[in-house]
């Protein structure tokens, strides 16, 4: 097999890139217009690059062991990257206590109606019907839904005051969310790991990774492309922060531009498999991502905000209960026959278009 150097030379470039990066203030008004546009278009490019370097070597990785290790350490790759802008940006100089919950929430919205309806839809057009392994998508639901109530929704109706959680009340909820998240994994890697597999690879073993050469290549620049997001993170929080306030936009849309970010290249990748008949595999990547989002981000941003003592606002406004407990529910009814065609899908991205319009208008 050929080496793809792209996704080798972008990681390299992205690390070299951030003293770079981190000498050019791209919000100060004293920095030249041209130097801040020219700088900006750079480091989404770079960052873009490096992201889609991490998913390659992360679907290389998983080609190599199989299913479900294979969306697996894709999904944690992903969500390694949401932890560090999102960790970044709560202990910078401006700290942002919403940025979690909006980021959360939007990563949640735009994977369980955007991304899933896209797909589903492009997958009826193409095939009229196509088929899932209900159980698998049960377990994803059935720990999706406490783990949203119990982060997004609990925290407006504890006391002594919401939507923050006391010291006390966030240490159980992270220690909870956690356990849920690694019994999850016990249930999809070893005690019930065939309800993830496609459907067309019922039959076929979980595959096994040799660690020659090119896997160690594979891992090493995996590594380099995440420490290279991590370090350039910060830039970007603040760059999306600034372009929203020069927009005159709702603070909510900084967490939409950082969950896209984020979801771009693993959403390119749940889309490229319904149109190629493997729906499982779209919603292992769709469904996966929002349990680690939930799962591993906000016990760590727990951690982050009770060593700082900075609050952690995580309880959503009313609309947004509303359309995260609809969301459930019309997911719930979407993966319970083990069956979709267009018409679900079409349900999910209304949905997620009035979220984005709710956004932008609340």
């Amino acid at each position: 097999m050929k080496t793809h150097w792209p996704s080798i030379v972008a990681p390299v470039v992205a690390l070299l890139s951030v003293p770079a990066f981190s000498q050019i203030d791209l919000i100060a008004a004293a920095t030249p217009i041209g130097m801040r546009i020219v700088a900006s278009v750079a480091l989404i490019a770079v960052l873009f690059a490096a992201i889609s370097a991490a998913v390659h070597h992360a679907e290389e990785i998983a080609h190599r062991v199989g299913e479900p290790y294979g969306t697996l350490i894709l999904t944690i790759a992903v969500t390694v990257i949401e932890v560090a802008l999102i960790a970044t940006s709560m202990v910078g100089d401006h700290p942002k206590p919403a940025l979690a919950r909006d980021t959360v929430f939007a990563v949640i919205m735009i994977v369980c109606n955007g991304l899933v309806g896209l797909c589903i839809v492009l997958g009826g057009l193409r095939y009229r019907e196509q088929g899932f392994r209900a159980k698998g998508v049960a377990a994803y639901l059935i720990v999706l839904m406490p783990l949203s109530v119990l982060t997004l929704i609990l925290p407006n109706f504890t006391t002594p005051v919401g939507p923050i959680y006391s010291v006390a009340q966030l240490t159980f909820v992270g220690i909870a969310v956690l356990a849920l998240y690694f019994v999850f994994l016990f249930i999809q890697t070893i005690q019930h790991r065939d309800y993830f597999a496609d459907l067309s690879d019922q039959d076929s073993p979980i595959g096994s990774a040799a660690f020659d050469r090119r896997m160690m290549t594979n891992l090493g620049m995996l590594l380099v492309a995440l420490i290279a997001v991590i370090l350039l993170s910060k830039q970007f929080a603040l760059l999306a922060e600034a372009v929203t306030a020069a927009a005159d936009a709702p603070e909510g849309m900084v967490g939409i531009a950082v969950a896209l970010l984020i979801l771009m290249p693993e959403g390119v990748a749940a889309v490229r498999a319904a149109r190629s008949n493997r729906l499982q595999q779209s919603l292992n990547l769709a469904l996966g991502s929002s349990l680690a989002t939930i799962g591993l981000t906000i016990p760590v941003i727990a951690a982050v905000s009770i060593f700082t003592k900075q609050n952690l606002l995580l309880g959503l406004e009313g609309k947004d209960m509303v359309l995260l407990v609809l969301t459930l529910i019309v997911a719930a009814l979407t993966f319970g026959t083990g069956r979709t065609n267009i018409l679900s899908g079409f349900v999910h991205l209304v949905l997620f278009a009035t979220y984005v319009f709710l956004t932008l208008l609340p």
